[in-house]
């Protein structure tokens, strides 16, 4: 069982996916310690996600991420990932060599629903790229990197349940 032999799990994912909502079920669930990568580089900033964008643009974020991503020590530890985590190389073999990989797949239609404003997310994207291309571009590392994808389409519950299944 992958999960004995890594003792972690890290969810991977659009905003809007839920990997906060389940990361927090499955640690309170398992008894493991859950972490929040926005929240570490919230914390460690002082500002919002959005602030920080914003403030120091997209480079030094992907850089403040990628750190906040590598202190992490996983030990018995559920990891809600920012959802730009896989444009980190370092962060993402990290992550991979400590902890499972569930990547948590959401039809675009719903984080559509789910994510009024991505302005105001600190979502990363160039430009010129709408959300769906940068949806779209994002799917594949996702897919990339996962060990293991599980679908939440309908509710929190129910894909808590799928990964409860997959452990």
């Amino acid at each position: 069982n992958t999960l004995k032999m890594k003792k972690s799990i890290s969810l991977i994912g659009m905003a809007g996916a839920g990997k906060s909502s389940i990361g927090k079920k499955l640690a309170s669930h398992l008894d493991f310690d859950f972490v929040d990568s926005d929240q570490l580089i919230e914390a460690g900033q002082n500002k919002s996600l959005q602030e920080i964008l914003v403030t120091n643009g997209v480079e030094r974020f992907k850089k403040l991420e990628e750190a906040a991503l590598m202190s992490v020590e996983f030990n018995q530890t559920i990891l809600a990932t920012g959802g730009s985590a896989i444009f980190s190389k370092n962060a993402m073999s990290h992550i991979k060599q400590n902890s499972l990989i569930i990547y948590i797949e959401v039809p675009f239609q719903k984080i559509l629903d789910r994510v009024k404003n991505f302005s105001e997310r600190g979502f990363i994207k160039k430009p010129s790229q709408s959300i769906y291309d940068a949806f779209k571009d994002r799917e594949k590392l996702y897919k990339k990197f996962a060990d293991r994808v599980v679908k939440n389409s309908d509710d929190i519950e129910s894909c808590f349940q799928k990964i409860l299944y997959l452990l």
